[in-house]
């Protein structure tokens, strides 16, 4: 049975971008060539959605000057305060160069008076993208998807992250190295950031701290399928929080290549889940999609087995007494790697067609700033066993996305071709968030549901067809890797199809 839910705390101004053309009222900490540079740029681009109110800075001598018609308040030691008294809902980290134990300190000040926190270089790579040829230009992400986007991370996520070792396995991922930014912004005791590709930590460390020296232990190399590597590393490390996105996602190669499915997705998970119960984790959230409700892919098929052996094991875990497992399903989100927006940029880039697969085909999207945001309020609200659905607003038409972006990077409509390609094996033609048999649930968010579901795994029901899983493929057995993800989930059904030899134009799944 899923926990009570209390009634829908206020979220405020900080839960949604403002009607008006000023934005979220930002703290430019920085006074210095780079602060001057982006609090001019802000001014002038109000589709950023950032409206800087007051830059702070050490130098006394800039104290109650203006830095392009905006006042400098006061020194860095009082951002707490100044963030409190003057309503801020974000602080950008505008020093480059600063130390990582300075940029801690701030972060945690900022998170304090419940600002989200963005540091100057992938900030700056975040509201820049290039379209064509080497022309740098904006895009409104609000008129992309057809809302605003909302900026959700509230005060309450420091009671289960400050002060705690979390680990984040995938760290070196779109969703991962965002869940990483976000995750030290609470001041946790360590973040230790997992992941199998050496060169995607080192950029990850060097994007957050500003350095990447790879000598301390913040950085583990592991592959989630070695099950006594990740045993090892939870007793070295003794996580408090764990948020498990490490995952293949590209739905296409899923549908040729199940075994690796089944090896990172639902094997890798059930080892972070049984590491996590032996050695008393406080909080597990995995990262699941929205293709994992009534499954028509492998991808939605693994992600599906992922959120059972969660909430399987979330039971064991309140009969104990130990720790809070949890689920977190979303969709699409725009500017992860191999995203819908990089895949266009290329393709207007080139001059080429650009691929959409159907007509009417549509899908969820979200940045992945927000969806992360929503992830750790989740975390934060889990009492056990619950698949948290995040709300993503109404599906939006691939075909009006694509027309949104060309017309945002100056492209007529009769200069977009645009070739359907047809649906892939395993592709829906419109996504949902819920699968039949579930019933939505509200929670204390406005934008997070719960779901339950009329089957109820136990441990137990899993193990025996887990084990046959496993062992089809290990030996890389695929047909009987897909007759056995069939038995196991009821209604899901093998596309039985191959998908085509070439590149897939959208590899994420849209």
């Amino acid at each position: 049975m899923l926990p009570h839910r209390t009634a829908a705390r206020p979220y405020g101004d900080r839960t949604r971008l403002p009607d008006g053309p000023a934005g979220l009222r930002t703290l430019v900490v920085g006074a210095g060539s780079a602060g001057t540079a982006l609090v001019r740029d802000l001014g002038r681009t109000p589709e950023f959605g950032l409206d800087p109110v007051g830059v702070l800075d050490d130098d006394p001598g800039k104290a109650g000057r203006n830095v392009s018609g905006v006042p400098v308040l006061g020194p860095l030691a009082d951002l707490t305060a100044l963030a409190l008294g003057h309503g801020a809902q974000v602080v950008v980290l505008a020093i480059p160069g600063l130390p990582h134990q300075r940029v801690r300190a701030l972060a945690t000040a900022a998170a304090a008076a419940g600002a989200a926190v963005r540091y100057l270089p992938s900030f700056l790579a975040a509201l820049r993208r290039e379209v064509v040829g080497s022309d740098l230009r904006t895009l409104d992400v609000n008129r992309l998807i057809g809302r605003h986007e909302v900026h959700v991370v509230s005060p309450d996520v420091r009671t289960v992250i400050e002060g705690r070792r979390v680990l984040v396995t995938g760290a070196g991922g779109s969703i991962g190295s965002e869940l990483c930014r976000q995750v030290q912004a609470f001041g946790p005791a360590a973040l230790y950031m997992l992941d199998h590709d050496e060169s995607n930590l080192h950029r990850l460390q060097l994007d957050i701290w500003g350095e990447a020296l790879l000598t301390d232990e913040a950085l583990v190399i592991a592959d989630i399928r070695d099950r006594p590597r990740i045993q090892q590393i939870f007793r070295d490390l003794r996580p408090d929080v764990v948020f498990h996105a490490a995952a293949h996602k590209h739905l296409p190669l899923l549908e040729r290549h199940p075994s690796e499915a089944v090896k990172s997705n639902v094997l890798g998970t059930d080892h972070l889940v049984e590491a996590a119960l032996a050695t008393g984790v406080e909080r597990f959230v995995l990262i699941s999609t929205d293709k994992a409700a009534d499954p028509t892919s492998v991808l939605g098929a693994s992600k599906r087995l992922a959120e059972l052996i969660v909430q399987a094991n979330a039971r064991d875990a309140r009969n104990l007494g130990t720790g809070v497992f949890a689920a977190v399903r979303f969709g699409n989100v725009l500017g992860s790697r191999g995203s819908l927006l990089s895949v266009l940029e290329e393709q207007l880039r080139s001059g080429g067609p650009v691929t959409v697969t159907h007509p009417d085909v549509t899908r969820f999207f979200m940045t992945i700033e927000e969806a992360v945001g929503l992830v750790l309020e989740a975390g934060r609200m889990a009492e056990g066993g619950e698949v948290f659905v995040l709300d993503m607003g109404e599906p939006v038409r691939i075909v009006d996305l694509v027309h949104n972006f060309a017309e945002q990077v100056q492209l007529g409509a009769d200069e977009v071709e645009i070739r359907y390609t047809g649906l892939r094996a395993g592709e829906k033609l419109n996504e949902a968030l819920f699968s039949d048999t579930e019933e939505r649930l509200p929670t204390a968010h406005p934008r997070i549901f719960a779901t339950t579901t009329d089957r109820a795994a136990a441990p137990e029901d899993l193990a025996g067809g887990l084990t046959g899983l496993y062992a089809a493929a290990t030996t890389n057995t695929d047909p009987e890797v897909r007759t056995r993800l069939a038995a196991l989930l009821p209604g899901y059904q093998s596309a039985h199809a191959k998908a085509p030899a070439l590149a897939t134009p959208y590899p994420d799944g849209f």
